[in-house]
């Protein structure tokens, strides 16, 4: 019986992703006159807003100094904030929070394993900060994912080794990184995520049995 569950939070808990990209999408119009591509919105999931903004900047083959760059990377936090002030319950995507309703009557402890510094404030807006028992600080560890250390820093802060827990993610870089801490992993997502443990179309489809299942499977292996 697997006793913690680390969440990501951007794809997994709300749809907060698309606010992300959103906002690099009208910074790079608005200081570059240039336009991203649909595609790149997977490479910036699931990492950080430094990395995410690394990634675009590749892409559109510029260079900034490190003042600019820490600059475009608050305006951009500045955009994603704002547009989070009509985030309610009603956006907790489905099937989650009756899942976190599950983990916590059969005692698994839950922490937040999300590359946002803004973890804590989207918590809030969804009513879901007192089911949390723990939030890994993403500022505090050495490299984001696809590196595993916010999901054993999210092991850590809920007193649990890694292989104790399951990871729940919507990313390639997210279902990585929870592999490589030694957790199970489960993700939601099409067939890129067929790297996960174990993978289900939507969060629709995370039932605390399912994942039970997935879990008692992988410990036979």
């Amino acid at each position: 019986m697997f006793k913690g569950a680390l969440f990501d939070l951007d794809g997994v808990i709300a749809d907060t992703a698309v606010y992300h990209f959103t906002a690099w999408r009208n910074l790079v119009k608005k200081h570059f006159d240039a336009e991203l591509p649909d595609d790149l919105e997977e490479k910036t999931k699931g990492v950080s807003r430094e990395d995410s903004l690394k990634v675009i900047l590749d892409y559109l083959n510029i260079q900034v100094s490190e003042e600019e760059f820490a600059a475009l990377a608050a305006e951009k936090n500045d955009a994603y904030v704002e547009a989070l002030d009509d985030l309610t319950a009603d956006d907790i995507l489905p099937g989650i929070a009756k899942l976190i309703s599950d983990f916590k009557h059969h005692g698994v402890k839950l922490a937040l394993a999300s590359a946002s510094k803004n973890g804590p404030v989207i918590l809030d807006k969804l009513g879901l900060s007192d089911a949390f028992d723990a939030i890994a600080d993403p500022g505090q560890v050495a490299a984001g994912k696809p590196a595993p250390d916010i999901f054993l820093a999210a092991a850590e802060v809920i007193n649990l080794t890694p292989q104790d827990c399951i990871g729940l993610e919507d990313s390639v870089a997210g279902v990585t990184a929870i592999n490589d801490a030694g957790s199970i992993s489960i993700a939601c997502g099409g067939s890129e995520l067929n790297h996960a443990h174990k993978r289900f179309d939507s969060t629709a489809d995370f039932t605390y049995d399912a994942i039970l299942k997935a879990w008692q499977e992988q410990a036979k292996t």
